[in-house]
């Protein structure tokens, strides 16, 4: 059919892209020495390998056909027969790849409650029913219920989304026992069958080939690889670990036939195939393993530790490690301010000292904390589904934020997956060039430049040379692809091999493409010779267009193919294929596929019409009188070269400066050619084209051969690791993920491969693509990219940004009324009534709604707050520190010190400034009674007052520097500017409504005030709560007025140091 592979130009210092590398690792013999004197005995049968000592799958490709067939005690002719077919199935078991691990329902909900947060909680929850504070623990129970909830449903919709990983292998297969064909089970087959391959197939198993017509496969799941592989059965490759995507005498179980046709014996089945063997990776778990020769205890200990770290939330995303520590540690001090309270005491603990050591313990710990976390992140996927992101782990959408490093393919995801025509050279030197190209089918997608000027097809017919004319007929012609468009509103379509598809496009830009041509009769085709892989070239005879007669009308061979298949054959002088094999080389040289195009006048009289037949091993006899090949493609008019590529999706030199500009290194990991994938970085801003940018770094470009043989400490020695590795196997792509990781790296992993997929696994953020992605990749991926697109990832990093900035902003919130509860409630054990017994200066139940209603909904308002404008303008967080900041923690201390104060204040402003010299009254923790009166006016102000602040503190929260009256003056400024600040964030402007709005009720209801929250309603106090108010904003809005004098005497600092280095 086509010329999909070989077409790059030969004789330069790097061998062709595709197909054999070096002739001197080949050998057409007959036989392998590796079998002098094996002599096969049988039975030996391993369980393992389906094959004797001697023999294993891997070394197939060095082996001769009877080489293999004698050791799998088979037949190349007549197969296996169906008797020691069945023996076989029993022994070896089906063909069919075991699926990953899939999380199951209990896997789902154990995620959601594996985390000392979530632990803590529970443990508050079983105390409080312990001692009867039944309201508290059924609030708490809530709590943990709705986070589970919510995380549980985010998860298994996402699972659902996604679904399970499915069998890779062909569902039927075409295979030869006894001398017969029939069609089995793929699942059936065994080692040593015969397989029969065409068009289309799905390759059921790895074989090694007997016989190939003609064939190329796509292994683009399998090795990455972009265009189809050329293979020979007859190749003998001498070296054993020759990578995959090079044993072009072999082919691989989930790889597609797309030229030819072949038979193979089947060498590895199920799990031994290098499929399996990959997918076997998926089966394992994470977490710290031990040596199998360790000892029982070793292993018990292993698997408990593992376990607890799972249970404790001490393995996951740098947030989750960080949260969890938090809680154990909030865990030990709530235990220790328990303690306190019943020192104080002296021990004595009564059913009020328990209740009031719980509410200080309780008070510790920002219960809302992971709901509201849960939540945030929860709208968070949502708004990313929209942006063409599924998120199968709710953590994975914080940590994506914080990546340093993403490790990207090539082929789908940072370009279209298809080929283009990018450069045309024709003989009379004009040049052509297509750019922009959003669409590779469409004709009128991008622009087209004939040598200086603009195409523009409207004006073809005063526009078009006669080269061009001649170049275009002869690709249009020589070609076997089908471009189509139903109708206008329907995108085009496309039938064919790659390279194909690309030359009759560029055909079409030009109204010269084959249906056009051949349309009334035109161009009848007399002859083809298809494209050979021994010859690298196809040609085609066609009539020519506008004779009348038909017997003696005059005819062309087109003929396109590699330059070193036909520089040979041409009629040119050596000046003129010397200038050709410059000109193909600087095309090479850009990373582009070069093809040759050439003609000739042939005398159509020699071309008979015949009908065609089928032979008895399905070929097919051609009854028609044409001459010999060689007799065709001799003395050719070169016509140009045609320089293909897969190009760049539009939108991903974009994505990659976003990248840069957040500080994110982008590395390009691809199966592909070095010359390929270089020019392809180089022209979407992986690789810089400043020459000091590139001295700078020696190893930016790397083939993973060179990689592969380096060291652990030689790779950690390298300055900087490669920004291009090409040629990568799965091995390479996992030790550059280790590599990361050994530099305390948080790095992206895409993929769509099953060969991606072990290094989707161990990487930070595993993300698989959607589109063209293997269930395997999806199976191993955190996220899937549903437009397989590279620019979704920069959203996606930008979201989890945002995330991680709102993360710190309502994590802020909580912790300051935590830490104000706690001063108050730790202080207050001084505040004792008649009997010398603490009063409660809150209740349990109004530091529970403070904790679990006011706080939540303002932190969840938080949580939606938009993206700041530099959110992608800074470098990306550091790890080590993670969530908790030096300034978070300063500021949480001063904020939260500042409102323990002023609820102090209000407190004992009430308490001791009107009651006088008597004092509070005895038993005002539990019941009402008239005595208590003072005491439940205090408790109602200090209500009041934590309400308000907390209502403010969600306001000023909104931006760790800038002030609450001058927060966005990039959009608006002025003394209003308040008011669009607040409103800005509606949702936190409801919640901030509502909480001012229900403290009124919550004071005055007669029920609800003396029994439920044991306080009465206040008059005058309110006077005092709007004072702690107005010193609060203060006190707020001087703390950031000094950070942002303090920020700008350091930027001007950095500012003169640079000065006076220039």
């Amino acid at each position: 059919m086509g010329t999909e592979n070989d077409l790059d130009v030969e004789g330069q210092t790097e061998p062709p892209i595709r197909g054999l590398k070096s002739s001197k690792n080949t050998s057409a013999s007959a036989s392998s020495p590796t079998l002098a004197g094996t002599v096969r005995t049988a039975g030996t049968v391993s369980d393992s390998t389906p094959t004797l000592p001697g023999f294993t799958p891997e070394s197939a490709h060095t082996l001769t056909v009877p080489d293999v067939t004698a050791l799998l005690d088979s037949d190349s002719q007549n197969g296996l027969d169906n008797t020691e077919a069945a023996r076989r199935l029993q022994q070896y078991g089906p063909n069919k790849v075991e699926g990953a691990k899939g999380l199951s329902l209990w896997t789902i909900l154990l995620r959601q409650v594996s985390n000392s947060l979530t632990l803590v909680l529970v443990i508050t929850m079983i105390l409080s029913f312990a001692i009867d504070d039944n309201i508290e623990g059924g609030v708490i129970a809530a709590v943990i219920l709705l986070n589970i909830v919510v995380g549980f449903v985010q998860d298994y919709r996402a699972e659902q989304t996604i679904q399970a990983l499915y069998a890779l292998s062909a569902p039927t297969c075409k295979v030869v026992r006894a001398g017969q064909t029939e069609s089995i089970k793929a699942e059936q087959l065994v080692p040593g069958d015969l397989v029969r391959l065409g068009v289309g197939d799905v390759v059921p198993a790895d074989l090694r080939l007997v016989s190939s017509i003609n064939l190329s496969t796509d292994e683009a799941l399998l090795t990455g690889e972009s265009l189809p592989v050329s293979k020979h059965a007859e190749i003998i490759l001498k070296d054993r670990d020759v990578p995959l995507g090079d044993r072009t005498n072999m082919v691989y179980s989930a790889s597609t036939v797309t030229r030819g046709r072949a038979m193979g014996i089947v060498i590895a089945t199920a799990m031994n195939t290098e499929v399996g063997k990959i997918a076997e990776l998926l089966r394992t778990t994470r977490g710290k393993t031990v040596d199998e020769d360790s000892s029982i205890v070793t292993k018990i200990w292993t698997k408990i530790r593992n376990g607890m770290r799972v249970i404790l939330g001490l393995d996951g995303t740098p947030l989750q490690v960080s949260l969890s520590k938090f809680a154990l540690l909030l865990f030990g001090l709530a235990i220790l301010l328990a303690i306190i309270v019943f020192s104080v005491s002296k021990f004595k603990i009564d059913d009020e000292v328990l209740i009031y050591g719980i509410c200080v313990a309780v008070a510790v710990i920002p219960e809302s904390l992971i709901a509201v976390l849960t939540i945030a992140t929860a709208l968070g996927t949502r708004a990313m589904a929209k942006g063409n992101v599924v998120i199968r782990k709710l953590a994975a959408l914080e940590a994506v934020g914080g990546v340093t490093n993403v490790c990207s393919d090539k082929t789908g995801t940072l370009t279209q997956g298809k080929m283009v025509a990018k450069r045309v050279w024709l003989a009379d030197g004009t040049e052509i060039t297509i750019q922009n190209t959003n669409h590779p089918f469409d004709p009128t997608s991008g622009d087209v430049r004939v040598g200086e000027s603009d195409w523009v097809l409207s004006e073809k017919e005063k526009k078009t040379p006669a080269q061009l004319n001649a170049f275009l007929e002869t690709v249009a012609l020589c070609n076997n692809s089908a471009v189509t468009q139903v109708d206008a509103a329907v995108p085009f379509k496309a039938i064919g091999e790659p390279t194909e598809i690309a030359l009759q496009v560029l055909a079409m830009r030009f109204d010269s493409g084959k249906p056009q041509l051949m349309a009334g009769g035109g161009h009848e085709l007399l002859a083809e010779y298809p494209f050979d892989s021994s010859c690298k070239r196809m040609t085609v005879v066609c009539r020519s267009d506008g004779s009348d007669d038909a017997d003696n009308a005059s005819a062309y061979a087109y003929t396109k193919g590699a330059i070193e298949a036909i520089l040979p054959l041409m009629n040119a002088s050596d000046a003129l294929k010397t200038e050709i094999v410059t000109r193909a080389e600087t095309l090479a040289a850009e990373g582009l596929r070069v093809l040759c195009v050439a003609r000739k006048p042939v005398d159509a009289t020699l071309f008979n019409t015949g009908s065609a037949s089928e032979s008895k091993d399905g070929s097919e006899q051609n009854n028609k009188k044409v001459p010999e090949r060689n007799t065709v493609e001799c003395d050719l008019v070169f016509l140009g070269l045609a320089g293909l590529y897969d190009p760049p999706r539009v939108e991903s030199a974009a994505a990659v400066a976003k990248c840069k500009e957040a500080g994110i290194t982008v590395h390009m990991l691809t199966g592909d050619h070095v010359k390929t994938a270089t020019a392809i970085a180089y022209e979407i801003g992986i690789l810089s084209r400043d020459p000091s940018a590139a001295a700078s770094s020696s190893n930016e470009i790397m083939v993973a051969s060179a990689f592969d043989a380096l060291s652990e400490a030689e790779i950690d020695a390298m300055p900087s690791l490669p920004l291009v590795l090409a040629r990568c196997s799965p091995t390479t792509k996992v030790r550059m993920v280790e590599a990361m990781h050994r530099r305390k790296a948080f790095c992206v992993m895409t993929g769509d491969g099953v060969n991606d997929s072990p290094a989707l696994k161990i990487s930070d953020v595993g993300i698989a693509m959607g589109l063209n992605g293997s269930d395997v990749a999806k199976e191993a991926a955190d996220m899937v990219l549903t437009d397989d697109n590279f620019a979704s990832i920069v959203t996606a990093v930008e979201e989890g940004r945002r995330l991680f900035d709102n993360i710190q902003k309502f994590l802020l919130h909580l912790l300051i009324s935590n830490i104000a509860q706690v001063i108050l409630l730790l202080i207050g054990l001084a505040f004792k009534d008649n009997k010398g017994v603490s009063v409660f200066p809150l209740s349990p139940l109004e530091i529970l709604w403070a904790n679990l209603v006011t706080s939540s909904f303002l932190a969840l308002g938080l949580g939606l707050e938009d993206a700041q404008p530099d959110v992608m303008q800074r470098p990306p967080h550091n790890l080590a520190v993670g969530i908790f900041t030096k300034e978070l923690i300063i500021d949480k201390f001063v904020y939260g010190t500042a409102m323990g104060a002023l609820c102090l204040a209000a407190f004992t402003s009430v308490a001791y400034g009107v009651s006088g010299p008597e004092g509070l009254s005895e038993f005002c923790n539990s019941d009402y009674s008239p005595s208590c009166t003072l005491a439940f006016r205090a408790r109602a102000t200090t209500f009041a007052t934590l309400t308000f602040l907390l209502l403010v503190t969600a306001w000023e929260a909104k931006h760790f520097t800038r002030s609450l009256f001058n927060m966005h003056p990039e959009k608006y400024s002025g003394p209003f500017s308040v008011f669009r600040t607040v409103w800005q964030n509606k949702f936190l402007f409801g919640a901030v409504s509502a909480g001012f709005v229900i403290c009124f009720p919550l004071v005055y209801l007669p029920v609800v005030n003396r029994t439920v929250f044991k306080h009465e309603a206040i008059t005058w106090e309110w006077g005092i709560v709007a004072a702690c108010v107005a010193v609060y904003i203060l006190i707020v809005e001087a703390w950031k007025a000094g950070k942002r004098r303090r920020l700008a005497g350091l930027r001007n600092k950095k500012a003169v140091v640079g000065v006076e280095a220039a």
